[in-house]
């Protein structure tokens, strides 16, 4: 398989049509399954996108949510992916769906990393996968030089990992490699000059370097200035 490269006239359009994309590839699996999952990122780029999908004339409680990342924090904390999902997808029609919380309220992410494995298990293969990319080339908390990048890129992963890494502030815990690229439909977002020029450099480089790279062969990659 390879990238397909989607570039949209203005932020506005690709999030519309992203959304749409998504919903009906949920849609698609809940004609023929009993249930589907959608896992996202954080960030404020999928915004606008979360407030579409939040719309969509779903069986949102046959779906399952949950966050491909999150940072060690309370969930009502600013830097909470969970505080940003819940405002911006988790309403509306999507209220309904079933939510997953990355974060458990342990100490440390790594106490919750099993549980949560076996949480999100019976959801593999996750339906639809939207992952971000950082200008370092990250996706989800898979960050070059990372303390545990090259298990978290190994084919026999644990599906959820905790990780540490300098640039960010926080632990994290992030689902991994195998349950991430083995998604059903991998779409990924990003906007603006320097995020299209990090993805082109991505493409030439390692994983290890470039961790979105180990996502990009079976992936929809969408773009808008």
């Amino acid at each position: 398989m390879s990238m397909t490269f989607k570039e949209y006239p203005d932020r506005e359009m690709l999030s519309l049509s992203l959304a749409d994309q998504m919903a009906s590839q949920l849609a698609q699996q809940l004609r023929t399954g009993d249930i589907a999952s959608l896992c996202v990122p954080g960030g404020t780029s999928p915004t606008l996108v979360f407030e579409t999908l939040s719309g969509a004339d779903l069986d949102w409680d046959r779906v399952t949510v949950f966050l491909g990342d999150e940072r060690w924090v309370d969930g009502d904390h600013k830097r909470s992916n969970g505080r940003l999902l819940r405002r911006h997808l988790l309403r509306d029609k999507a209220a309904r769906a079933r939510y997953i919380d990355l974060y458990t309220g342990t100490e440390t992410p790594d106490e919750a990393a099993p549980a949560l494995a076996e949480a999100i298990r019976p959801h593999l293969p996750i339906t639809v996968v939207l992952l971000g990319m950082g200008n370092d080339m990250h996706t989800a908390s898979l960050f070059p030089g990372a303390d545990r990048l090259a298990e978290g890129l190994a084919a026999d992963a644990p599906l959820v990992l905790p990780i540490r890494a300098e640039g960010a502030e926080e632990p994290r815990i992030t689902l991994t490699r195998p349950a991430l690229a083995d998604a059903m439909n991998v779409h990924v977002l990003i906007m603006g000059p320097e995020k299209r020029e990090a993805l082109e450099r991505a493409q030439k480089l390692d994983p290890l370097e470039a961790p979105i790279r180990a996502f990009l062969d079976n992936a929809t990659v969408h773009w808008a200035e």
